[in-house]
């Protein structure tokens, strides 16, 4: 495990990680996490500072993903992007764009936006600051 990380908590407040309306709502058993709508090319963010500990597209349903591990309880995930602009292994800062807003395996362009506390999806928007 990465020192730096092992016993850290989350400093910083998380940060939205990209602009745009909400158009689907984290659902315990339906989805585990929420969709913001945008416009392709729009930059994704990290939600707060971490490692990339998964850059691909072999995650079914998520198309282009990343995950960023944040500290031993928290990871964040971000689906269906266009381009990915970092890769695993990269370390990165809160607010750093990361990735371009796409529609790989979507219907539409969005952002598909997961936070995982010890492996357990929580809804982002009890987290997030108030838009």
């Amino acid at each position: 495990a990465d020192e730096s990380l092992r016993d850290k908590v989350l400093v910083e407040p998380w940060r939205w990680p990209a602009k745009g309306k909400v158009s689907r709502r984290y659902s315990e058993h339906k989805h585990k996490g929420i969709d913001l709508l945008g416009n392709r090319g729009d930059p994704i963010q990290a939600a707060a500072s971490g490692i990339v500990v998964y850059a691909g597209t072999g995650v079914t349903g998520y198309g282009a993903l990343l995950i960023l591990k944040h500290n031993d309880t928290y990871l964040s995930a971000y689906g269906h992007n266009d381009t990915l602009l970092v890769q695993e292994g990269d370390r990165v800062v809160s607010g750093q764009t990361i990735a371009k807003m796409g529609s790989s395996s979507a219907d539409m362009v969005k952002l598909h936006f997961e936070i995982r506390r010890n492996g357990i999806p929580v809804d982002p928007l009890t987290l997030l600051p108030a838009s």
